[in-house]
């Protein structure tokens, strides 16, 4: 029989995509009134992995990565992504139901990295309040590596440098 254990804490994570500048700067100051300090911004980088969004949120999409200092319960996801959804209702392009931003929430850890979804699939698990969850990144060796369906532009190197260092942050903050 194993033995039961309350989660360690783990290390909340955005994946932001959006176009204009005073968008995500205001997605930013909001986020961080409601979870804290960001200690690690990601440079922008150009969204260009899939037009999947264009028609709903225009051509031109950046992608920005950020964390948080404060580590937070891995129950609270699901609260989580129904708090970033409402925030994304309030950046609609006036007059419409279209988004002028995206926000993907997600949970760091040593062994993985967690997205939310409102969309149910093969390999998401529910987690509560209508959320489902999938492993996106898996800590394998020195790195996260990617799994059959994670996002191309999770799968980015250059993104997955940036996890790593979210990872070793979370780390640090577990000592």
């Amino acid at each position: 029989m194993g033995i039961l254990r309350e989660p360690k804490p783990e290390k909340l994570i955005m994946g932001i995509l959006y176009s204009s500048e005073k968008d995500i700067t205001d997605v930013l100051s909001v986020l961080s009134g409601k979870y804290g300090i960001i200690d690690i911004q990601s440079p922008e980088f150009p969204f260009s992995h899939t037009s999947y969004y264009s028609e709903e949120m225009g051509d031109g999409l950046k992608r920005k990565f950020i964390s948080f200092d404060e580590l937070v319960k891995v129950t609270d996801l699901a609260d989580i992504k129904l708090y970033t959804n409402a925030m994304e209702e309030k950046f609609f392009y006036p007059g419409t139901d279209k988004r002028r931003v995206n926000i993907d929430p997600g949970l760091i850890s040593e062994p993985k990295l967690v997205l939310a979804s409102t969309k149910n699939f093969t390999h998401r698990i529910y987690i509560g309040k209508q959320i489902w969850a999938e492993v996106t990144l898996r800590y394998i060796g020195n790195s996260y590596t990617t799994l059959e369906w994670t996002y191309p532009d999770y799968a980015n190197p250059e993104h997955i440098k940036i996890f790593n260092v979210m990872r070793e942050r979370y780390r640090e903050q577990l000592k």
